[in-house]
């Protein structure tokens, strides 16, 4: 990770040493909210002084607050302007106020920061569209996105990769494409219809790329297998299938929404169809849709129409279990698998 010298040498002016510097940087880019596990896991230190002036030096300047989660441990939040502002970071979502829930999934992504600081990590929003946008060429509107409504006065926000979970990239032989890992963080609580919510945000932007890794953080080993099932059904497999194949099950699946015919509604089928929308939403897939309902269109022809080899795609799911620790989140388990 090539962190920036020049924001820690600023952060560091405010009072800081150079490796409490370096870690408010990484907090401050990656999660807004640590415990002093944390921080003495990358210090390479003991709980004693060091912590102890640490954590009044944020106190006494006003930079973070403390609290207690539910008897579990104290959690700081590094909220203050006056650190993000001067390293280019004061519009970030970290200096707010989360729920526990968000508290927890930040502190499980900054626990996989911490252990993979030799990967390379995009940080920034503008980072993220730069790198597809210009390195990758993919449309901008193809990013997962999402309209954020401003105040009385004000105009919509369109922001891109809000979730801010980590994407590190792998530049592999010069001269060859990077290739980008996604990732997801469950702390503990996340459930498989928002994993799903999730992935749907990100299929435009997986259509466009020949290659990806895709790796799944968590506290505990328990949702692997059902994540990993649920990535080969809504990507891997749709990706690596043709066109008319899709296109099938999306008129399959339409159909039957239309008609009422879910008893009890298929989260698998839904998040295809809502995706599906979004691709086949033009006049000539309507018109062939309403065909095919009449019988004028039979499955052969759209197979002829759409038949074409699947790209040739390396994708790859992956599975990491957070370290042992002793935090507000429930990290019981040994590392699982790393990034690089």
């Amino acid at each position: 990770m090539n962190l920036a010298q020049d924001q820690i040498d600023t952060i560091a002016s405010l009072g800081y040493t150079e490796t409490e510097a370096s870690f408010l940087y990484l907090v401050a880019t990656y999660s807004g909210y640590f415990t002093l596990r944390q921080f003495l896991s990358f210090a390479g230190a003991y709980r004693g002084k060091r912590s102890t002036s640490f954590a009044g030096k944020l106190l006494r300047h006003g930079h973070a607050s403390i609290r207690d989660y539910l008897g579990a441990g104290s959690v700081f939040h590094l909220y203050s302007r006056h650190l993000y502002g001067p390293i280019e970071k004061d519009n970030l979502r970290n200096r707010r106020r989360h729920s526990f829930e968000y508290i927890r999934t930040r502190l499980v992504l900054l626990d996989f920061i911490l252990q993979n600081l030799a990967c390379e990590f995009l940080e920034t929003e503008n980072d993220k569209v730069r790198f597809f946008c210009e390195t990758l060429a993919v449309p901008k509107e193809l990013l997962p996105a999402k309209v954020y409504e401003g105040g009385k006065g004000t105009r919509p926000t369109l922001r891109y990769f809000v979730d801010k979970f980590p994407l590190a990239i792998d530049r592999g032989v010069p001269g060859s494409s990077p290739v980008a890992t996604f990732s997801y963080v469950d702390s503990g609580s996340s459930s498989l219809a928002h994993f799903g919510l999730h992935l749907a945000a990100y299929q435009g932007l997986f259509r466009c790329l020949a290659a990806f890794r895709f790796l799944y953080i968590a506290t505990r080993p328990a949702p692997f297998p059902r994540a990993e099932k649920r990535f080969r059904s809504c990507v891997q497999e749709p990706l690596e299938s043709d066109a008319s194949s899709e296109v099938l099950r999306y008129f399959t699946v339409r159909r039957k929404w239309e008609r009422h015919e879910y008893i009890v509604p298929v989260t698998q089928d839904l998040e295809f169809l809502r995706e599906a929308r979004r691709r086949f939403h033009t006049q000539n897939f309507e018109d062939l849709y309403q065909g095919w309902l009449r019988g004028e269109v039979v499955d052969e022809r759209l197979r002829a129409q759409f038949a074409e080899p699947a790209p040739h795609r390396k994708i790859s799911f992956e599975t990491y279990l957070v370290r042992a620790a002793t935090s507000p989140v429930d990290e019981r388990q040994k590392r699982h698998v790393n990034v690089a």
